[in-house]
């Protein structure tokens, strides 16, 4: 009997449902985060609002840093993964309710559409939301579309929304991994069952070891082009903690959903997922500590494509190598028809194969060499920092080739800062940082938000307020401290300062310029200190020589100063400062200090906008 189509009643229902709930997003994050706090330990806790709902910002910065180098960060951010779950979560407890596939159908796009704005609705989440919205429409029209026509489209869907998301290495590394899931899950897995069965345990093993290893090796070559380096213990990590991942991530939804429900109690689903969550934890610092956890390699546009070309035919002549042994097998056979079958199915396979993976690896290719996410006219090579002049206030780009582009402060408020990007060519960030929440440094940040499209919001201390603002705005909260490191592209940005420990005390009563964040840039062999409001009297940093000084607090007295010039000996020192400022920055005592030091000094008060272009054996210097 054929199975009926939904009602319009019931579309009508759920349509209404989520309009209903669409509004109240924001309220239900809030209820879910305090849901997945009840009856855990606090690190537990911060992890499954990290997992379930992309609120990452708390989570502590060694923890992060422990699963960045074992490859498991994509654990800590809402994605494509997420959606699958939510899904397989949905579909057996609707159909306990006795409802039709179809309707069940319609039921899962629904939580879909109100899954997405609950996590935060970033760059990763919507992109997992119309992958996974056309998966289920594909399947309502009657037909198994092709899970490659659905991949090209969702990647068509989110360029059409936002074209500058092609620079965003997020969403690079996401179509790489579901395309390469795509292409290598099968013929992995099949590989795995020869070796361990394909019944029980072992086919769900085989399933999730191929889909670890597929997305893996799709998203190596990838990481290596944006960040430099490769995790050696990633594959290794990704398999010890895939046992507890999808548990871990389903007892979240519960709890998140339970907690709607005022008063639900959720403590004792919440008190088996910490067990979950602790091992995963614990799988990432044993995998991510070691010093040979990351090697540092580096690729050029034309390598990445060569590794991907490289990848696709490796994995066709290893194929091919399979079926000629399967057809050797049947060669005594005396039917034909079935082996011609087989060899025109295997030939019509690999030609799919070979388009698609040339496909792929040109649009992942052609993504990363576009000059980031929103740039009209990146650098060419290398990377490009301007200490931007916004009078009295902090405000720095930073612009690495293929990559998205990095603002740490926005100056103070009033001053034009997002005319002044776009006039860079800038229309989306791949980070805002904000040294500390004082009006000359995030003023403008404070502006950009809800006008620039933000992905990550970086920071150490800043009031809530600025922080809801950030999340409204769409950016991902990142707290950050000492040993914290952010990259994009070939750029490194290494939190100095400040400690871990001082990110449990309260900023009340204390100098937020004290606690100002202090990081060094690094790319290639060129480094370049950003201090903030931070003077080396009172900020005890050593990053070692440096190419450049952005001077501390504007320029202001510093008895520490000339210490700090003795271990790092800069090229250039640069000072952000207001012209005709009412405190007298900067001090005639602090360039007395640089001038002892026969350290060249620009002004922005004098010089306006410092540009500093870096190429590989050259740094150029201007000024406005």
């Amino acid at each position: 009997m054929r199975e009926r189509r939904p009602s319009l009643l019931v579309v009508l229902g759920i349509v209404a449902l989520v309009a209903v709930a669409l509004p109240r997003a924001e309220q239900m994050r809030e209820r879910a985060s305090a849901a997945l706090g009840r009856g855990m330990p606090a690190r537990e806790a911060e992890l499954a609002r990290g997992f379930v709902i992309g609120e990452d910002d708390r989570i502590d910065p060694g923890t992060v840093e422990d699963f960045r180098r074992a490859g498991l960060s994509h654990l800590l951010a809402v994605s494509g993964q997420n959606v699958v779950l939510l899904a397989l979560l949905a579909m057996p407890l609707l159909a306990a309710f006795g409802i039709p596939l179809r309707t069940r159908l319609v039921w899962v796009l629904g939580l879909i559409a109100i899954y997405v704005p609950i996590a935060g609705a970033g760059p990763s989440i919507q992109r997992a939301g119309v992958m996974g919205a056309l998966g289920v429409m594909a399947t309502l029209a009657g037909r198994r579309a092709s899970r490659f026509y659905a991949l090209l489209i969702a990647a068509g869907v989110t360029l059409a929304i936002d074209p500058a998301v092609a620079g965003d290495v997020g969403w690079q590394l996401s179509f790489a991994a579901v395309l390469g899931i795509l292409l290598l899950a099968s013929p992995l897995r099949e590989a795995i069952e020869g070796r361990l069965g394909s019944r029980g345990w072992r086919r769900a093993l085989a399933e999730g070891a191929a889909v670890t290893i597929a997305a893996t090796l799709a998203t190596a070559p990838l990481i290596a082009f944006h960040f430099e380096e490769l995790s050696t213990t990633t594959l290794f990590a990704n398999l010890l903690a895939l046992p507890a991942v999808a548990p871990a991530m389903w007892l979240g939804m519960i709890s998140a959903a339970a907690g709607q429900a005022p008063g639900f109690p959720v403590e004792l689903v919440n008190s088996i997922n910490a067990l979950l969550l602790a091992y995963i934890a614990q799988v990432a610092a044993w995998c991510g500590r070691p010093s040979w956890a990351v090697i540092h390699l580096h690729l050029s546009a034309s390598e990445l494509v060569a590794s991907y070309l490289a990848l696709a035919g490796g994995t066709v002549a290893t194929m091919r190598l399979a079926r000629l042994r399967h057809l050797a097998s049947l060669r005594h056979s005396p039917v034909d028809g079935p082996v011609s079958a087989d060899i025109d199915g295997f030939s019509a396979r690999r030609r799919a194969f070979w388009a698609l993976a040339v496909v792929g690896a040109c649009l992942v290719a052609v993504a990363s060499a576009w000059g980031g996410a929103g740039s009209a006219a990146p650098p060419a090579s290398g990377l490009r920092i301007e200490v931007l002049d916004v009078g009295q206030g902090d405000s720095i780009l930073l612009q690495p080739a293929g990559a998205a582009p990095v603002l740490v402060d926005g100056g103070p408020p009033g001053d034009g800062l997002v005319s002044k990007l776009r006039a860079e060519g800038i229309d989306a960030l791949g980070a805002a940082i904000v040294t500390h929440d004082q009006s000359d440094h995030a003023g403008g940040i404070v502006e950009l938000l809800g006008q620039v499209p933000v992905d990550r919001f970086v920071y150490a201390f800043v009031g809530r307020d600025l922080l809801s603002q950030a999340r409204g705005a769409g950016a991902s909260p990142e707290r950050v401290a000492e040993g914290s490191v952010l990259r994009t592209g070939g750029l490194s940005l290494e939190v100095l300062w400040p400690p871990r420990a001082l990110l449990s005390d309260p900023l009340d009563g204390a100098d937020p310029n004290e606690r100002a964040l202090v990081i060094l840039a690094r790319w290639r062999r060129f480094s370049m200190l950003l201090t903030a409001d931070a003077e080396a009297e009172a900020v005890p940093v050593d990053p070692g020589p440096i190419d450049v000084l952005k001077v501390a607090h504007h320029g202001s007295e510093d008895a520490g100063l000339d210490a700090l010039l003795d271990r790092t000996d800069p090229k250039l020192a640069v000072i952000s400062v207001g012209e005709d400022n009412p405190y007298g920055h900067p001090t005639a005592a602090t360039l007395a200090t640089l001038a002892a030091h026969r350290i060249r000094t620009l002004r922005t008060d004098l010089d306006g906008t410092v540009t500093i272009e870096v190429h590989r054996g050259s740094v150029e210097v201007g000024s406005g």
